[in-house]
């Protein structure tokens, strides 16, 4: 395996970039998931590294990392006011991006392969994961990971808000054998999981216009979920789109660390054995504007108790043709 190779340089311009905003295409439908007009992971003639330390404020972009097995994060992210910017990020043994630092900017990365133990025998290996704090991942695709494909925070010990746009986070059986794992095994765990310090302010997480699928048996864990959302963390999801997966969305009240909030807006689920999985008595769960689509034999499900009060209402709105949400994505409000 080549040596690691650190990277360490700074643009003068970075400061600014990664404080941009992003916007939707002013004319034409803006579709879920990654738009048409940004290009997503690296250009064909990108340097290809092992890993990528930054240790210094940046925009990291027009990259290969090529983990060739390795174990660790093959992105590390130690200095805040950094993007990682098209970018590829393949073939590990752990996770593609692990962030440690804020505020970071990820965008247009394509992140896969990120495969840890066999199919039988499950170990965690993220896309993305790390430190909550000030991060926004955008317009990104992230895919067979043994893990999840994004998770906040695998250790409990940090606060802040994760903001989710533009992104395709999904699974499926493997196209051909990969590491331990054999082709049409399906790894994985769940699209996005969140884990927070239970004395702690309550965590922020934002996931808007994303879809979200795959997530289906036969897979590395029971109840997989395109969503896993629990413990101290207020969560807002909308303009989210969910498909074949067992659960489009788990969310998980009070436990001994605490329970989620969840709101859901104006989302969509298709070909999803539970549509939501309401657990442990939620103590706070608002949902309004969800359509469904074939194939969710049960709209929603609690598990250990209903919460307290009114229960949420989960609509029979029918959703439109897959396809055609996918690619024109939800009406703008009056």
């Amino acid at each position: 395996m080549k040596s690691a190779i650190l990277f360490r340089f700074f643009r003068a311009a970075a400061l600014s970039a990664w404080l941009v905003p992003h916007f939707a295409c002013a004319q034409g439908p803006k579709p879920v998931g990654p738009d048409l007009i940004r290009p997503i992971g690296a250009p064909a003639n990108a340097q290809v590294v092992n890993r990528l330390e930054i240790t210094r404020p940046g925009v990291y972009e027009n990259l290969v990392i090529d983990g060739d097995g390795a174990r660790g994060n093959l992105v590390k992210i130690t200095a805040p006011n950094v993007t990682p910017r098209n970018c590829e990020i393949r073939n590990g043994a752990g996770n593609g991006v692990g962030v440690v630092a804020s505020p970071v900017r990820i965008e247009n990365c394509r992140i896969h392969h990120m495969l840890a133990g066999t199919f039988r025998d499950q170990h965690d290996a993220h896309g993305i994961t790390g430190r909550w704090g000030d991060v926004v991942i955008r317009n990104c695709d992230i895919s067979y990971t043994s893990g999840d494909s994004i998770q906040f925070d695998p250790d409990r010990a940090s606060a802040g808000k994760v903001v989710i746009e533009d992104c395709r986070l999904w699974t499926g059986p493997l196209p051909a054998d990969a590491a331990g794992f054999k082709a049409g095994e399906r790894p994985g765990e769940n699209g996005v999981d969140t884990k927070t310090r239970a004395d702690g302010p309550r965590c922020q997480l934002e996931v808007r216009n994303c879809y979200v699928h795959g997530w289906n048996q036969p897979a590395q864990i029971d109840n997989c979920a395109a969503l896993n959302i629990k413990e101290n963390v207020d969560a807002l999801v909308t303009h989210c789109v969910f498909n074949d997966s067992e659960i489009a969305l788990r969310l998980r009240g009070p436990g001994s660390r605490g329970g989620a909030h969840v709101t859901v807006v104006d989302c969509a689920i298709y070909e999803c054995g539970t549509g939501i999985r309401a657990e442990d008595m939620i103590e706070q769960l608002r949902i309004s504007g969800l359509a469904l689509g074939g194939g969710v034999p049960r709209k929603i499900q609690f598990a250990g108790g209903k919460p307290a009060g009114e229960a949420p209402l989960v609509g029979d709105t029918a959703a439109p043709d897959l396809e055609t949400l996918l690619r024109d994505g939800f009406a703008k409000p009056r």
